[in-house]
């Protein structure tokens, strides 16, 4: 049997040569949902969550309420990084002078105040903006399950805003990053 080479992008090669001990040796590569290198290296992405979520929800307080957008994670490290990923769809305002305020937590911590005035446009028009984003770095320092999800409420008390209009799927996505 001959070896294998794997070119590398622009020059040089890697080569897997075969055993020198007699008999059928195995190589076998991880399959489409694995990943051939979980070492703990700086930078590496060493597990990934993603959820989404798409039922249309309105709210005229100005108290928070859960989106129904979450992921939980558990890393393999207490010095693991999370990067989370949000992306927010259909969101706006259908009328009175009102905007549309987004935060995402980690368990019952806010950690980011993502949107204050999404949609707000100082008139009882109606405005539909899309999506809103957030990629925030977080460092949980635990090897145990950290739940991470957004929070919606309008700027005033009575004006109703919205997310997730005509069933448009909002996205968590969850990435372990060795530190």
């Amino acid at each position: 049997m001959s070896p294998l080479r794997m070119l590398g992008s622009t020059s040089g090669y890697a080569e897997l040569a075969p055993s020198a001990v007699a008999g059928d040796q195995t190589f076998t590569l991880p399959g489409t949902g694995g990943t051939l290198d979980r070492l703990n290296r700086a930078g590496n992405v060493l597990q990934v969550v993603n959820a989404t979520y798409s039922t249309e929800t309105g709210r005229s307080s100005s108290t928070f309420a859960d989106t129904g957008l979450t992921a939980s994670i558990t890393p393999t490290s207490a010095s693991s990084k999370i990067l989370v990923l949000v992306n927010q769809a259909g969101c706006g305002k259908e009328t009175n002078t009102t905007s549309l305020r987004l935060r995402l937590l980690k368990d019952s911590t806010v950690i980011s105040d993502f949107e204050k005035i999404a949609g707000g446009t100082g008139t009882s028009a109606a405005s539909y903006i899309g999506s809103c984003s957030v990629c925030y770095l977080d460092s949980p320092a635990t090897t145990s399950a950290v739940t991470y999800k957004t929070q919606f409420a309008s700027s005033a008390n009575v004006s109703v805003v919205y997310i997730q209009t005509s069933s448009a799927m909002s996205t968590i996505t969850l990435l372990e990053i060795a530190a």
